[in-house]
């Protein structure tokens, strides 16, 4: 059997957090999105049309979403605790990407969004 290695993504998942390093941020809260980028085979899914061959795309939201309601000052931190608990629940992803953003930051000045992205 071939390997067939995909990307499995979820993008833009929407969340109301208090990230920041500063008290306003964690009070006020902000809108941030997160996209999820997961390497992983997919010869097992392709074939058998079947999730449990796959990475499950509900899975992975629930754990994107509750690593996102943990506060957190540094968007880098929320990166690393969402790599983590991918990881330590799914076990077949072979590399995977997060991208958290924050949507208009204060930083006294017209800015769509700050981001940091990590992969493992």
């Amino acid at each position: 059997m071939n390997k067939n290695t995909g990307i499995i993504e979820i993008e833009n998942m929407e969340f109301f957090a208090r990230h920041g390093c500063y008290e306003e941020e964690r009070l006020k809260g902000n809108t941030f999105l997160v996209t999820l980028k997961i390497e992983t085979d997919i010869t097992l899914a392709s074939e058998s049309d079947n999730i449990i061959d796959t990475v499950n795309y509900q899975i992975a939201y629930n754990i994107v979403k509750d690593e996102m309601m943990i506060p957190s000052n540094l968007l880098e931190n929320v990166c690393y605790r969402i790599l983590n608990a991918l990881y330590d629940r799914m076990t077949d992803i072979k590399k995977a990407t997060v991208k958290v953003s924050k949507l208009n930051p204060a930083m006294g000045g017209k800015v769509e969004k700050t981001s940091v992205s990590l992969s493992k």
